[in-house]
């Protein structure tokens, strides 16, 4: 059975990760996210979340932080070996429905999922 836990060890919570991510990943970018991807540093793949407060009210960018931790909590075993992944909200996240977020978060994890995009840029990653 597996898990569906989103706890504190899942999460990339440091500003140094974020900025690292942010610097060195490789973004994958749709209408609505941007993800910034690179080797994970723990055991396991961790998510971090950004929403500036040019996407709109603090309930607006709580509720898309909301959307990704869900997806991400249901969809994370799809994503194999360890990544940590920054998702960055981009402006036009600000109005869609829960439907359409999952639907374009699915589009970033399947790239994701497709490991062969990231076999040369993990060694150029260190």
């Amino acid at each position: 059975m597996k898990s569906f836990h989103f706890n504190r060890s899942a999460r990339i919570i440091k500003r140094n990760e974020f900025v690292y991510l942010s610097n060195k990943g490789q973004k994958l970018k749709n209408e609505h996210f941007i993800a910034a991807v690179g080797p994970g540093r723990s055991n396991i793949t961790r998510l971090g979340i950004t929403v500036t407060k040019k996407i709109g009210c603090a309930a607006t960018r709580n509720r898309i932080k909301r959307f990704t931790r869900e997806y991400f909590r249901l969809n994370r075993h799809r994503i194999q070996g360890n990544w940590d992944i920054n998702i960055i909200a981009r402006q036009k996240a600000s109005a869609i429905s829960s439907k359409i977020a999952f639907s374009s978060l699915e589009k970033l994890f399947d790239d994701l999922a497709k490991e062969s995009n990231y076999k040369e840029y993990i060694i150029d990653f260190y």
